[in-house]
């Protein structure tokens, strides 16, 4: 096992190098910057409006010949250009692009991820003001998707086929084809004052008093925050966990070793959770680390932004935005590794549910 733990580790340095080599190449042909955001601001133009121009291309023989020389950015017209040289060496693009990812490269190793481009705070201190949010999402949401989504498909894997079945399938499915989005404003329009009743609070985790509440107050007044966002997040998530534990059991339920029991003069009740429920959910129980992890990291971009949630995926949508390369990197590096160490983890896992399970004899 050690020899497996040793061989996936190292499997993983290749792995974020090839990730973030592309990510890093792909922002090199990407339009815009952060220099072309500050000369945007300076000169009153739209980010989106401002781009690289390509050497031989018909904008850059539009532009003054001295401009040209000097800089390679459109709107830049009248500013000085040393003040762009200087724009380009605070940003570190005075430098060629394979030493600036080289560079990255090492400071990331050190877990050095620098400060951000617009906030002048480090990257890892604003991670970490963005924690609470998505730490708050990430751990209900899959709490309450395992709480639920087990016993209801363990449920209908003992009536398999049966009206109980069928329109409990047909509920899971519609809520995983609705997008999150949409039930969320529909939550709003219902519960938030939108059109009908004013029960939930639309913003924020906690209420502006928040300070002067006391402990039990504080406990009732953030669930009562969470419910709508959380809501509108798991109604899609049940699906796939349910419909995966059902799965589970009926695979087990149709092996000989369940026959056998039964021959046994063993009723349903020791049969399901005697023999059936540790092997069925091997692959329930193991996926744990990654379900928490991806409700974690991955939560809803667009409810985070409807319930006005300062998560961490509004924090990299804004960083991709406003081009702070800084944040975008070090995120990406961060969810990147975490991603991989979760993985190995859920392998891991297998072994502790299942101790006949062995990795030392499989090929990574």
């Amino acid at each position: 096992m050690l020899t497996y733990i040793i061989r996936r580790i190292l499997l993983m340095i290749p792995t974020i190098l090839g990730i973030m080599l592309i990510s890093f190449l792909v922002v090199q042909f990407a339009p815009g910057g952060p220099v072309e955001r500050v000369i945007a601001q300076l000169t009153g133009n739209d980010v989106s409006a401002t781009q690289r121009v390509s050497g031989g291309g018909a904008d850059a023989a539009q532009a003054t010949a001295a401009e040209a020389a000097n800089s390679t950015y459109r709107g830049a017209q009248g500013l000085d250009p040393q003040f762009i040289a200087q724009l380009e060496k605070q940003f570190g693009f005075d430098k060629p692009a394979h030493e600036r990812f080289l560079l990255m490269i090492w400071n990331y190793a050190r877990f050095d991820f620098g400060k951000s481009y617009f906030r002048d705070v480090s990257v890892l201190q604003l991670i970490g003001e963005k924690l609470p949010v998505s730490i708050s999402l990430g751990l209900w949401l899959t709490l309450l998707t395992y709480l639920v989504s087990i016993p209801l498909g363990i449920r209908k894997a003992m009536k398999d086929g049966s009206r109980f079945d069928v329109w409990t399938s047909a509920v899971i499915i519609i809520g995983y084809a609705i997008p999150g989005f949409l039930f969320a404003i529909l939550l709003i329009v219902l519960f938030a004052g939108g059109s009908f009743l004013d029960w939930f609070p639309l913003r924020g985790l906690w209420s502006d008093n928040w300070a002067e509440l006391t402990p039990w107050q504080k406990v009732l007044d953030y669930l009562w925050h969470l419910a709508l966002p959380l809501t509108a997040m798991a109604l899609g998530a049940f699906a796939t966990m349910t419909l995966l534990t059902k799965n589970s059991f009926l695979d087990e339920i149709r092996k000989q070793y369940v026959m056998t029991a039964r021959a046994k003069g063993l009723d349903e009740h020791q049969v399901l959770y005697g023999h059936v429920f540790r092997n069925a959910m091997l692959i329930v129980i193991a996926g744990f680390p990654g379900a928490f992890v991806h409700a974690f990291f991955t939560g809803s971009l667009l409810i985070e932004t409807i319930f006005s949630l300062d998560g961490l995926g509004l924090l990299g949508f804004e960083s991709v935005l406003n081009r702070d390369y800084p944040v975008v990197f070090a995120t990406l590096f961060i969810f990147s590794l975490v991603g991989l160490v979760v993985n190995l983890i859920s392998d891991l896992m297998y072994t502790w549910v299942d101790p006949r399970i062995d990795f030392e004899a499989r090929e990574v």
